[in-house]
Parts: structure tokens; C-alpha cells; sequence
């Protein structure tokens, strides 16, 4: 199930989100994001936070700030987050900090040809052959939906879902924040 709450963080909270610029370039194979960590006192105000919504404790598995803007980060990238930091996270979420693009832009989820709209575990060979062939193709994939930007907007999804920023390229910058997270089945909060 995928949701959304508009007004997620207290203002100033949000605010002071807004006011980080520092962002640093980490490369993996094939690909480099910019992202800015966020410091431990925040994140575990998040994860509280989540908790108290899924009603449920959780484990915060990866949490930071990334930016995509003109000439950074602009592939598609269609994928799905399966393994995070060695670990299987159950969901993700996105929290809109901010964007200067006037037109549609958000997260997009996808439906791919062979797979659909999860992705099933087969081996670990075709799961790397799709992030790595099909993830740019959009011939193999079929919009299903955008979830459009609203600043302060967070959207919440299954980490096996196929998704991706919206467009792929932005003339200005786009900011978000980022987090995967396990759900402890075994207690409530």
C-alpha cells in the first residue's frame, strides 16, 4: 500500500531541512548521487515519527538528503530498493523538501514487461540485469502513476515497488529526503 501525508514535519523542522546545501557526490558502480547526511537526533525523530503512523516500532535501515538538478543525476533509474545496506528493507519514504521545477515532477512507479509492478526474486544475475539494462529503457516499462511533489509531502511505499524521481532531469533542483525502514511485526508502538 502506498501513502501520503501532506505537512509531515513541524515547520521548523522542515526549515531547517530546507536551509541544508552541502551536498556530497558518492559514486557506485554506474551511477552517483548527492547526498548530505542528517544528523542522528533527526533521524531518530523520523523513525519515531513513522513509528507512531504505522503503529508498529521500526528500524531506520538508511536515512539522508539527496539532490538531483541540471546536469546531475539524470538518468531514469527505474528500480526497486531490495536490498539496502545488506538488508531488506519493508518500505521507503520520500519527503518533498523542495523543487524549482514548475512543470509535474514527483516519484513515478512503473510496471515492467516481464516482472510488473514488484519485483519477484528470481537470481541474483537477471535482478542485476535489469538494473543495469532495463533500468533506462523506458520501452520496458509502462507508466502507472505519479505521485506529485508538495513541498513538506511525505509518500510511503514498498520497497519492492518499481519507482523512480520524476522526470529524469530537472532544469533546477529537487531536493528530498530519504528513508528505508524495517517493520517490527512483533510489537506494537
Amino acid at each position: 500500500m502506498i501513502y501520503i501525508l501532506d505537512n509531515f514535519l513541524p515547520h521548523n523542522l522542515f526549515n531547517a531541512l530546507k536551509e541544508i546545501k552541502d551536498f556530497d557526490e558518492i559514486k557506485t558502480p554506474g551511477k552517483s548521487f548527492w547526498i548530505s547526511k542528517l544528523p542522528e537526533e533527526f533521524q531518530n525523530f523520523i523513525t519515531n515519527k513513522i513509528s507512531s503512523i504505522e503503529g508498529k516500532e521500526i528500524k531506520n535501515i538508511l536515512c539522508f538528503l539527496r539532490e538531483a538538478k541540471e546536469n546531475q543525476d539524470t538518468d531514469w533509474r527505474i528500480h526497486n530498493d531490495t536490498i539496502i545496506e545488506g538488508q531488506k528493507p519493508d518500505r521507503a519514504i520520500v519527503l518533498y523538501i523542495n523543487s524549482e521545477e514548475s512543470n509535474l515532477n514527483g516519484t513515478a512507479f512503473w510496471e515492467h514487461e516481464n516482472y510488473g509492478e514488484t519485483y519477484i526474486e528470481s537470481n541474483a544475475e537477471e535482478f542485476d540485469r535489469m538494473l543495469t539494462q532495463d533500468a533506462n529503457d523506458k520501452s520496458k516499462w509502462k507508466l502507472k502513476s505519479v505521485i506529485g511533489y508538495k513541498e513538506n509531502r511525505l509518500l510511503s511505499y514498498p520497497c519492492n515497488y518499481f519507482h523512480s524521481k520524476y522526470p529524469n532531469k530537472f532544469i533546477g533542483s529537487r531536493r528530498v529526503l530519504v528513508m528505508f525502514y524495517k517493520i517490527n511485526n512483533n510489537g506494537t508502538k
